[in-house]
């Protein structure tokens, strides 16, 4: 048996876990009409093949109709959820993977204009800053009928074959009882710490009665909301100590902080750029105090951490949910010792980001994740062996040749620069996105393990191309900023690229133009603050960085307004020009009758890129297919058979910025799906 400590068996009550590696519970928001159908099923099915010990489905489940869904949560509400259950626990089971389900009832974590416009419900009227409603203050009848709705969910689970449930205490109703900031009720659910604590016990004893004691019953919950009148340390540890004493609970997954704002969802679950495994040591205290079985999840986001957090003895199981996402693999590569080979996470936090503006969760650069029922994980091998020449070393590039040459291709690069990386090498500039880098770090190394050939500091021009007379052309040259966007004065403004890589010194009065919404604008505004400039950001949008979203935001948020940084919405620049050895901006609206001047010194645009795309047109006339992509074909996920021109000596693709701006997601998964099939 190995010593790994990450691959020892741990044994929870009846149950034994094959190792000690899990995905705590997360909303991939996959569901399909609140059920989890194939494409769910496909999701945990992927991870549960390659050897993980157990999978936590939904985050959460939600267990009332008064509860909505905000992120396309699972209906746990609904008998029909049994069979959809069912189905998932045994694509689980058959590779030896314990699945388990997380509940919840959203309290105000919700909106009353979703689902079916019922009133949201907290112990409280107070409002919580994310989502907007404000509550109904919970009566006796509205309690009595949802410890009912807990236990038909957590009865509907157990008939569906999961070997347990866990139940949701952060930032949702179970823990909106226990918090004094939101429960204002009187009499036996409010007031001491143990009056706030009745509903959960009444919510597990009601659970017990439906599913027995051998039911493996576990609670997400924060012992320390780290917020001033809120839930404390101390009372959080006492929560601890009641769970054991209840004899009720089977595990305790500890987290710290609270939900109800960005900027306290991103300090308990952290983005790139912010401290690895933050809460790790105060979950170990729990489990010091407890000496319960204890899971935890934060950041966690390579092996040696995970290692180090069961060895020391921390925790019993460590959630590597992120990690999972950017690679399912990760203990099939840990037992075939090849931990190098881990596609890592780079926390872009791309996945949350999405799910929290109404998308699905994709991982900036494991496009298949969430697609598993169309993208392979695993590239087949090709029946017919190819030479294909990639022009470009960005990340659709490096894809590109990655994905060829696991088909057994033979591939080479042709990069105009001295290393790889385009613009994910660029934005790694940044202290805070550095972690960005490892999506090169991590094909390069793939591709230098399969034989790509790449050739540095080549500029690639059609006699280099048809020198080496190849079967399949890529062309992933990506962009350059595009900043001629002005009635007038375009000469007199720069990029936001030159700022971030330094070709351009800031200045002392600084307006950014943001009209692309991504993070170049925020990076290059944080260069300028830094060097003591005023900045003032400007978007045309009713919004600013709607690209860089919710999490991500956070920490530029952080840092900027300690700059004292500006920033401006609904305002369209229209045109620079000099004036008193200055710059004289002009602006307008697009809601129109406004016209307003700014005297800055520098004027940077943000709007996005151009395509580098000459290549691909010089080439066009003499490939097979004229450069052309069969749409249904690509969806479908079958090869791409056009040919326009039979006299045609290669096939010619594009992808990636070198079609149109998009972003580092758009950009492999480009390659992904086109390459898989050559």
């Amino acid at each position: 048996m190995s010593k790994d400590p990450l691959l020892q068996p741990y044994q929870l009550k009846h149950l034994t876990l094959k190792n000690r590696i899990m995905t705590t519970a997360h909303e991939p928001a996959y569901p399909e009409d609140g059920m989890p159908k194939a494409k769910y099923r496909a999701y945990h099915a992927e991870r549960a093949k390659a050897g993980i010990a157990l999978t936590m489905t939904a985050g959460s489940a939600t267990v009332s109709k008064d509860s909505p869904p905000v992120f396309n949560n699972i209906l746990a509400y609904k008998d029909e959820v049994v069979p959809y259950m069912r189905d998932l626990a045994d694509a689980c089971h058959e590779h030896g993977t314990a699945i388990m389900l997380q509940l919840t009832h959203l309290g105000r974590r919700t909106h009353w204009a979703k689902g079916d416009w019922l009133n949201v419900v907290s112990p409280s009227h107070h409002r919580e800053a994310s989502h907007r409603a404000f509550p109904k203050k919970m009566e006796d009848w509205d309690i009595e009928r949802i410890i009912k709705d807990y236990a038909d969910a957590a009865e509907r689970m157990y008939a569906a074959g999961l070997d347990g449930i866990e139940l949701q205490a952060y930032g949702h109703l179970m823990d909106q009882f226990w918090s004094p900031l939101t429960n204002t009720l009187e009499g036996p659910y409010g007031g001491s710490l143990d009056n706030r604590l009745k509903f959960t016990f009444d919510v597990l004893r009601e659970i017990r009665k439906r599913v027995g004691e051998q039911f493996i019953v576990g609670v997400r919950y924060t012992a320390d909301e780290q917020l001033q009148g809120g839930l404390t340390m101390e009372e959080g540890l006492l929560i601890s100590d009641r769970f054991k004493d209840s004899g009720m609970v089977d595990f305790l997954n500890v987290i710290r902080g609270h939900i109800d704002t960005d900027a306290g969802l991103t300090d308990v679950i952290p983005v790139q750029g912010m401290r690895n495994a933050p809460h790790l040591d105060f979950a170990g205290e729990v489990r010091k105090r407890t000496g319960m079985p204890t899971f935890h999840a934060a950041k966690i986001p390579d092996i040696a951490t995970a290692r180090y957090a069961i060895d020391s003895g921390k925790l019993d199981m460590v959630g590597l949910t992120r990690a999972h996402m950017a690679d399912p693999h990760i203990v099939r590569k840990i037992l075939a010792g090849q931990e190098e080979r881990i596609r890592p996470c780079v926390g872009a936090n791309f996945c949350l980001d999405r799910i929290y503006q109404g998308g699905d969760a994709y991982c900036i650069h494991n496009p298949a994740t969430g697609r598993e029922l169309t993208m392979p994980h695993d590239i087949p091998p090709a029946m017919e062996h190819k030479k294909v020449l990639v022009v470009g070393a960005g990340p659709a590039g490096l894809e590109a040749a990655r994905v060829a040459a696991e088909r057994g291709h033979a591939v080479t690069v042709m990069e105009a620069a001295a290393l790889p990386g385009g613009q994910v090498r660029l934005t790694a500039q940044n202290e805070r996105r550095r972690e960005m880098i490892s999506i090169i770090d991590w094909r390069m190394a793939e591709c230098e393990t399969l034989g790509v050939n790449f050739r540095f500091n080549t500029w690639a021009e059609v006699d280099d191309v048809m020198s080496e007379a190849p079967d399949v052309v890529i062309i992933a040259t990506g962009g350059l900023p595009h900043t001629e966007v002005l009635a007038q004065g375009n000469e007199l403004v720069v990029s936001t690229w030159d700022i971030i890589a330094g070709d351009v010194r800031p200045g002392k009065n600084v307006l950014i133009y943001d009209d692309a919404g991504d993070h170049a604008a925020l990076q290059a505004a944080e260069v300028i603050a830094a060097s003591g400039a005023k900045v003032e950001i400007m978007t045309p949008d009713r919004t600013f960085a709607p690209e860089v979203m919710a999490m991500n935001l956070v920490p530029y948020m952080r840092s900027l307004q300690k700059h004292d940084v500006t920033f401006t919405v609904t305002y369209r620049l229209e045109s620079v020009e000099r004036h008193e050895g200055g710059l004289l901006a002009r602006l307008g609206s697009d809601y129109g009758g406004v016209l307003n001047t700014r005297h800055v010194d520098q004027v940077v645009v943000n709007h996005g890129t151009l395509p580098l795309d000459d290549l691909y047109f010089e080439l066009k006339p003499q490939s097979v297919n004229l450069g052309a992509v069969d749409y249904e074909t690509l969806i479908a996920g079958a090869p791409q058979t056009l040919i326009s021109n039979p006299e045609g000596q290669f096939r010619l693709y594009r992808i990636g910025d070198a079609v149109s701006a998009r972003n580092t997601h758009a950009a492999i998964y480009d390659a992904l799906r086109l390459v898989k099939d050559i």
